[in-house]
């Protein structure tokens, strides 16, 4: 034996079983191949019971476990299958890898989900998205394959997770992503282990990894927006590998714009543009419009920060174009269903603020008013800082003040370090009008209503030019 028992080995149990022999004929058959192979062996009963609990046998006879099985079973059993699989990575590089192998991109997931929530972990610093974006555009999708475990994995089952990510969805545009370890999605990511060891059709299995896929996503965007970005991008890195699990193009185009916003919110726009375009140019023929949208309004979000006026305003006509093209009974994934005009124009208030075009970004505005704020507080509530900023660079001081006290109003219910940090640029921003009226009441509001400052400004610019901010 090469190491202890880490609790009991289910996919060698269940392979075992399935062959229908006992313990001591299984280690008898065992015996008989590394004779065979020129090595001379003594297993035993005792030796299987210990395989099954978990113990780790050599390299050599692990290598003789699977042929046997394969030779019972008429088909190829690998390490994997029996549960000798890569081992995850340990440490503070778990959730960062991206494996070719399925059974060890599972292994690697599960152990992230279970780990990526310990303090040592949130000290990190962020990952590169760089390598798990390259294998995924070079290999978006594994060959569809049924599993063989002891717990069956049904439609029920896969529903349960996709409820789950939908109610996730909705509390963190409300609430904002500040309880992000408590929640319920990673309640069901830390539970997943059992779900992809079971027993599934190869379709039910595609149906569970993409459901785990955007699990991991929600949980990932919440901890981006609760400024826990170690965890938030081994989240989306698994759940990227979980989308090439699904064999779903779809989602893993919608998890790489995903990670684009993640990249350009910790200020690597460049590399957050590149992730957009190709995330765009991989989805086309297999992603819905709106997840094409998306992935256009990422584009543009991160080439206005790069000053880029002429690539965000066709990747906003772009995104503007699929979303008005838009056709009842036309494939339409549920899971995307908030990505509207009304988000489309939130979001370019911001792409114009961020390229001085003033009056666009005020008529954008206007279109924006249609999101429902009981519905999408923190987006709604991070326009209005944004907004206030605006005024500001026109040099408007009343609006902006205005703006700026509606945003205290809705923000102020939400747990999001994020969306507070408008709020902070803006008091940073309010410095050259401190003697001004009603700017103290602000400036008042935000230090005592929000938490402090934390992280860089949204905007690109100082949270401090106020004094003592």
């Amino acid at each position: 034996m090469t190491g202890d028992a880490r609790g009991p080995n289910v996919r060698l149990g269940a392979l075992v079983e399935e062959c229908g022999v006992s313990h001591r004929d299984f280690a008898r058959r065992i015996n008989a191949a590394a004779h065979a192979g020129g090595r001379r062996t003594a297993y035993t009963h005792t030796h299987v019971a210990a395989w099954l609990g978990g113990a780790t046998p050599r390299q050599a006879a692990r290598e003789c476990i699977v042929e046997v099985l394969g030779n019972l079973l008429s088909r190829t059993v690998t390490l994997s299958d029996a549960g000798w699989g890569v081992p995850p990575v340990s440490g503070e590089d778990t959730g960062l890898d991206f494996p070719h192998d399925r059974e060890a991109a599972f292994a690697g997931a599960v152990d992230c989900w279970r780990n990526v929530d310990r303090r040592d972990l949130l000290l990190t610093a962020g990952a590169s998205f760089i390598t798990p974006a390259f294998r995924w555009l070079a290999d978006p999708a594994d060959e569809p394959a049924a599993r063989g475990g002891t717990v069956r994995v049904g439609p029920a089952d896969v529903e349960r997770l996709w409820t789950a990510a939908a109610e996730a969805q909705v509390a963190d545009s409300r609430f904002g992503g500040g309880d992000w370890r408590g929640s319920q999605v990673m309640d069901c990511l830390r539970g997943a282990g059992p779900l992809l060891d079971g027993a599934y059709s190869a379709s039910t299995g595609q149906a569970l990894h993409a459901a785990l896929a955007e699990l991991s996503r929600v949980a990932g965007w919440a901890a981006m927006d609760a400024g826990d970005r170690a965890a938030s991008d081994r989240l989306l890195i698994q759940s990227l590998r979980m989308a090439r699990a699904a064999g779903d193009v779809e989602m893993g185009c919608y998890v790489l714009a995903t990670m684009s916003l993640s990249a350009y919110l910790a200020g690597r726009c460049a590399q957050a543009a590149e992730m957009a375009s190709a995330a765009y140019a991989r989805g086309r023929g297999h992603a819905a419009p709106r997840v094409l949208a998306f992935c256009k309004l990422a584009e543009a979000r991160a080439l206005a920060k790069q000053g880029d006026g002429p690539g965000a305003g066709a990747a906003l006509a772009r995104c503007e174009s699929l979303l008005s093209g838009l056709r009842p009974g036309s494939h339409d994934p549920g899971w995307i269903s908030y990505m509207t005009p009304a988000r489309m124009a939130t979001d370019a208030v911001e792409v114009h603020r961020d390229l001085g075009q003033t009056r666009a970004a005020m008529m954008w505005a206007e279109q924006a008013g249609a999101m429902p704020v009981q519905r999408f507080s923190r987006a709604v509530g991070i326009r209005r800082a944004v907004l206030a900023g605006v005024h500001l660079i026109d040099g408007d001081l009343e609006p902006a003040l205005a703006d700026a006290h509606r945003a205290v109003d809705i923000l102020g219910g939400v747990r999001s370090p994020r969306a507070h940090a408008y709020l902070h640029d803006v008091v940073g921003r309010l410095g050259r009008w401190r003697d001004e009226p009603g700017v103290r009441g602000v400036v008042h509001r935000v230090r005592s209503e929000l938490p402090p400052a934390v992280g860089p400004s949204p905007q690109g610019g100082s949270t401090r030019l106020w004094p003592g901010g």
